[in-house]
């Protein structure tokens, strides 16, 4: 996988104070994995699979702790309940369609049972977000398959993420231009022990876009109520920060705040989720003791992780923006990519930009 060539910190455009990893992507926090299918066939089919995994070990017997934040609920997750209850992950996290959810989830199942070490395992709670790409896709048709799915699982790596349109971005539409994946990340001075916070998202919503405080998408004319602008922003944060499931949650309220940044309005129709997984620490399946001992980040030390969320959510969905590309899908329907060199005069134009 291979990155974007020209993202916005390319242009000298900088979301946010907070330096980025090596790498500007989810995959800067150690050991953690991305996988993406993408599925474009024929007139109709722009659709895809994106698989994060928090470790490459065995995720079911050795869980991280999880939290998973409901900014607007008009969606169709799976798995929530599991993990908002016992504050756990047990599968890989999987992004497609909103149609497709039954299919990732059955995929994750099979993957869960026959990794080895699980030959006794009963229940299995998949763990799978989406978004509907059903304009330029079509969804009806539910082209991602079981081995969609395990193929993105089997193709997860570290390194540099692709990013536009592949994987579960491959159809979706972001303020009413070509969304798509992005990802980002924020790396902690040594003073604040270092940690890094890394974004996946999978954008397709709607409001009025705004990159770095300019009002862009007034400037090009698109925005909600002038436009049908709807849909739904899947965010992925992962950390190797020692956090437990209750300050998880509170991460990914922060990442919520990223999104508002760039002009997203959660409306009704809009599915907007954050995961938040921790990769400090595992909690295995079965041990002989009856505690959970683990180094705990106190309350009063989680502020630059909050800012670090809100950034990269922000710095993600405006790279999804920049990597994504015009698309012609269903019905001949077309979603032009966002016009960047107009964005970037803008920008200068505001001296948001070199």
């Amino acid at each position: 996988m291979a990155q974007t060539p020209k993202r916005p910190r390319d242009y000298g455009i900088r979301l946010g104070v907070m330096p980025t990893g090596a790498l500007n992507a989810i995959t800067d926090v150690p050991g953690v994995q991305v996988g993406q299918v993408t599925l474009k066939q024929g007139q109709n089919i722009r659709t895809g699979v994106t698989a994060i995994l928090p470790h490459s070990g065995n995720q079911f017997q050795q869980k991280n702790p999880a939290a998973i934040y409901i900014g607007n609920g008009f969606g169709k997750l799976a798995g929530f309940s599991q993990v908002d209850e016992l504050g756990n992950l047990e599968t890989p996290i999987v992004l497609t369609n909103t149609l497709s959810v039954p299919a990732a989830a059955d995929a994750l199942i099979d993957y869960t049972l026959t990794q080895a070490g699980n030959e006794q395992v009963r229940s299995v709670n998949a763990v799978v977000g989406e978004t509907n790409d059903g304009f330029l896709n079509d969804i009806r048709g539910r082209h991602v398959t079981k081995q969609h799915v395990l193929d993105a699982l089997r193709l997860a790596k570290t390194g540099p993420v692709e990013e536009g349109n592949v994987g579960a971005g491959t159809g979706t539409v972001c303020f009413g231009f070509k969304g798509g994946i992005g990802t980002s990340s924020r790396k902690l001075p040594a003073s604040l022990n270092g940690y890094t916070v890394g974004v996946l998202v999978q954008t397709n919503f709607g409001g009025t876009l705004q990159i770095a405080g300019v009002p862009v998408g007034v400037d090009l004319g698109r925005y909600s109520f002038k436009e049908n602008l709807d849909g739904s922003c899947m965010m992925v944060v992962l950390t190797d920060a020692p956090l437990d499931a209750r300050n998880l949650k509170r991460l990914a309220k922060r990442a919520f705040m990223g999104l508002a940044r760039t002009g997203g309005i959660a409306s009704n129709g809009s599915g907007d989720y954050v995961i938040a997984v921790s990769t400090a620490y595992q909690i295995p399946h079965e041990t002989i003791s009856p505690f959970d001992e683990v180094k705990l980040l106190r309350n009063d030390n989680v502020s630059a992780l909050f800012m670090a969320a809100i950034e990269a959510t922000e710095e993600a969905i405006i790279n999804s923006l920049f990597a994504a590309q015009t698309l012609t899908g269903d019905q001949g329907h077309k979603v032009d990519q966002l016009p960047v060199e107009k964005v970037v005069d803008l920008l200068k134009k505001a001296g948001q930009a070199r």
